[in-house]
């Protein structure tokens, strides 16, 4: 730096990355404040200039450089700070130019045992729970289950169909440039999935050809419950293998088992089936688990669960740094517990906007006439628990119901209670009144509806505990 540059640093006046101080009489206030630029953006201390912006300089000798050099022993971890002098044109007067460069995986700094932030001008002592969650952050950049090396794995132990899979649909999603080639090590590189020519753990999770026994955590569970607990299975699947393989398997077992929920568009006669949730909220649900799980659990997995009332996801392992469920509908900060992971899935289109995944599934159950899903962190685990807007049939009878009948059911769900009079001006193509009627009677017999009253002044509606 020369006095020119000085002079125009110096004529900005104090800011959130420079402040003034007359000599190195304060040094020790000129740690704190270094303190504070290291652990946010960076910046610099200009010592011989005084509060008012006056160029003063000071003498510097070797005491000088020596209790600089003191200070800086002050920091925990040791300080990047670069230390220049600006020499003044008049007389031997010098200004001390200390230079903080903000380096994100080694905050948080200490200085003198106590950590120091930098907010606007003004240094103060850094709040202990912004403190934690720093160490926490740092802790997560340098040393994570997925980016350790992978023991015992090779490139042929790995998918590579699936690899080249990642690099074509990262090209048409332009997350990658088409310059990708197809040499499988190089393509691993770029995905910093291999680090010095060795494979690491994350490279298994998302494409082990056979990560067992060594990566039990590549685990899948599925099931459809009968009822609404787990006492009973209709249909139980246990899935391994790498995380592509995982995501597919896993949305073929729920388009798979949920109901079919129907609806009419205007102009339209047929009827359009749909699986009962949107099915891009229930892909999201299902990347952000395999995406956010905690690996490290050995013994862990995702799961997904049916039940005549409910649809839920979980994943093993807490919310990381410092989230809270009630964050996880609003925005909220994009920290990805597993970055290279995620990374990839980004990449291949699955993942559209780090830190919005969880908004959109509210946004898709919304929009599709649901209630807000509910996230739930309980017992080491994180789940999101699908609710539909009305009672669903139990999966081992709604598809023995005539088309007719399953619109009634969702007409009776979405308005209720309802007489016949008014389903019969809802249905898109009504029959006779007496067929409607024979209906109602038949969904009542096998006990997905009740009644109140009689004859024409009958009014219908769900039976909420639904079949045994």
């Amino acid at each position: 730096m020369d006095l020119k540059v000085l002079q125009r640093i110096v004529a900005d006046g104090e800011s959130e990355t420079v402040e003034f101080k007359k000599s190195t009489a304060q040094l020790s206030r000129a740690g704190e404040t270094l303190c504070g630029f290291l652990n946010g953006r960076g910046g610099r201390v200009l010592i011989g200039v005084t509060p008012a912006g006056k160029i003063v300089g000071q003498h510097v000798s070797d005491k000088t450089q020596q209790e600089i050099a003191a200070m800086l022993q002050r920091f925990e971890p040791p300080a990047p700070v670069e230390t220049q002098v600006v020499k003044l044109l008049e007389g031997d007067r010098k200004v001390i130019v200390l230079d903080a460069r903000a380096i994100a995986d080694s905050r948080p700094f200490t200085f003198g045992g106590r950590p120091y932030q930098r907010i606007g001008t003004t240094t103060s002592v850094m709040p202990q729970e912004r403190y934690e969650r720093l160490l926490l952050d740092r802790a997560h950049a340098r040393r994570r289950w997925e980016n350790q090396p992978a023991v015992d794995v090779q490139l042929e132990d790995l998918d590579h169909e699936e690899i080249l899979r990642t690099v074509r649909l990262g090209i048409e999603a332009g997350r990658l440039p088409e310059a990708t080639g197809t040499d499988v090590g190089e393509i691993l590189d770029r995905l910093k999935l291999r680090s010095e020519g060795r494979l690491l753990d994350a490279a298994v999770v998302l494409f082990g050809k056979d990560p067992m026994p060594d990566y039990p955590q590549c685990h899948l569970r599925l099931a459809r419950f009968k009822g609404i607990d787990k006492s009973e299975f209709l249909d139980n699947r246990q899935e391994h293998g790498h995380a592509f393989h995982l995501l597919e398997e896993g949305m073929a077992f729920l388009l798979r088992h949920l109901p079919i929920a129907g609806r009419f568009e205007p102009g339209r006669i047929e009827r359009i089936d749909e699986p009962l949730f949107p099915v891009a909220a229930l892909r999201e649900a299902l990347v952000n688990a395999l995406c956010h799980r905690d690996y490290a659990i050995t013994g862990g997995c995702v799961s997904a669960a049916i039940f005549d009332d409910r649809l839920e996801i979980w994943s093993d392992g807490t919310l990381p740094f410092g989230l809270k469920v009630e964050d996880l509908k609003r925005p909220h900060r994009s920290l990805p517990r597993n970055p290279f992971i995620t990374g990839v899935f980004y990449r291949r289109g699955l993942v559209e906007e780090w830190g919005r995944g969880t908004q959109m599934i509210v946004d898709l159950c919304v929009r599709a006439g649901h209630p807000d899903p509910e996230f739930v962190e309980q017992t080491g685990a994180v789940g999101v628990r699908f609710l539909p807007s009305g009672y669903i049939a139990p999966h081992r009878i709604v598809h023995e119901l005539t088309q007719r009948q399953r619109e009634i059911l969702q007409l009776i769900a979405r308005d209720q209670p309802i007489p016949l009079r008014d389903i019969m001006k809802r249905l898109a193509n009504p029959p006779a009144a007496a067929t409607v009627r024979d209906d109602l009677y038949h969904l009542k017999r096998i006990g997905l509806l009740d009644s109140r009253g009689r004859g024409r002044g009958a009014m219908w509606l769900l039976r909420q505990e639904g079949l045994e």
